[in-house]
């Protein structure tokens, strides 16, 4: 079947070799029924068959880049799907979509048989319904295979229905005070995890100190998709990629090709300071909450490589659902699944399926 990433240089693409992904989840019995859409080389909902919709309103996209994942799971058409994430492409469609995702942290899944975009953020992870569908799933895909080396084996004590007492959960105070569509939806989170017993430490994320923002070295994405996709670019062929506007990929791929090594490797230094700065987080907390887009902790976490578990928190408006976010120390899923699982338990918000589906 054509591995077609979306993308039209790549449309009849049949690759002679299957995702460690795959097999893990054929030799765990899952039954593959599809392959489903992405936004073209990973980014958004627009592919060269045209725009994958939102289930709970049609008339909007998905949002991406897997698009077609968690369309698939909100419209009950699969129970679970893979998708990927570098710079927020699990946790945006999960949201738009009203259902729950796993970033897992870097190097806990292997990349083997995916499309590379970015060697040093790329993770791969499931949406599904609801956060113990997404254990279910992590727990099959993920360890090593001797294909991909950053992959590390370690344990995954994951309980469900574990209690919250004795788990330090940190709040990110800025990112909620901060004004955003859907912050009396954010700010109820805290309330319910405090009913359920939850003594929340607020907390704020140390990037300050660094001489440059994370979005200003968010740039090492585009310059590993640059060199990724480098012979696209050279070939021309990049021309037949649908999205041409200023910010799309074929011209961030030509621009890229412009930056200098050494802003580069500076950028990566920085990148190292930011992830000892988040070590010192995780000696405080080990979950935090934060709003899904508020504040900096997306861009953070997906070049530091922490985990992140995205679930629905309500509704903007009846056909536009919201997402909440907690974030765990590196390699440890098992937390972070339990402590956005019992928010989900108490709270019902998986339960909701868009009209028609």
């Amino acid at each position: 079947a054509p591995t077609a990433w979306g993308a039209t240089p790549y449309r009849d693409q049949v690759r002679d070799e299957t995702a460690t992904v795959i097999t893990r989840l054929d030799e765990a019995g899952a039954v593959l029924v599809a392959k489903l859409t992405l936004g073209a080389l990973a980014w958004g909902d627009v592919w060269f068959g045209g725009r994958t919709r939102n289930p709970w309103n049609p008339e909007e996209g998905s949002s991406g880049s897997s698009a077609g994942s968690a369309a698939a799971v909100s419209a009950g058409l699969v129970p679970f799907a893979i998708g990927t994430e570098t710079l927020g492409s699990i946790v945006s469609p999960s949201t738009r979509c009203g259902v729950s995702g796993l970033r897992p942290t870097f190097g806990r899944v292997s990349r083997s048989g995916a499309m590379a975009l970015s060697w040093t953020m790329d993770k791969i992870g499931p949406i599904a319904r609801t956060t113990d569908d997404c254990a279910l799933v992590f727990d099959a895909i993920r360890g090593g295979d001797g294909l991909d080396p950053t992959v590390v084996d370690l344990p995954f004590p994951y309980h469900h229905g574990r209690s919250l007492a004795g788990i330090r959960i940190g709040y990110l105070e800025d990112a909620f005070d901060e004004e955003h569509d859907g912050r009396d939806l954010d700010l109820a989170v805290l309330d319910a995890l405090r009913d359920q017993g939850a003594d929340l430490v607020p907390i704020v994320l140390p990037h300050q100190e660094l001489d440059l923002s994370p979005y200003d070295i968010s740039f090492i994405l585009s310059v590993e998709a640059a060199a990724a996709f480098q012979e696209l670019t050279l070939s021309g062929r990049d021309d037949e990629l649908v999205r041409q506007v200023r910010f799309a990929w074929p011209n961030v791929f030509r621009s890229a090709n412009m930056i200098p090594a050494v802003e580069y490797v500076q950028a990566n230094r920085h990148r190292t300071e930011l992830m000892a700065m988040m070590a010192e987080v995780f000696e405080e907390v080990d979950v935090y909450v934060t709003p899904s887009f508020a504040g900096s902790s997306l861009v953070v976490t997906n070049l530091t490589g922490h985990p992140q578990v995205v679930v629905p928190n309500g509704f903007l408006d009846e056909d536009s659902p919201h997402s909440i976010s907690f974030v765990g120390r590196l390699f440890d899923e098992a937390t972070v699944l339990t402590v956005a699982g019992a928010y989900q338990q108490a709270t019902g918000w998986h339960r909701k399926t868009p009209p028609g589906f």
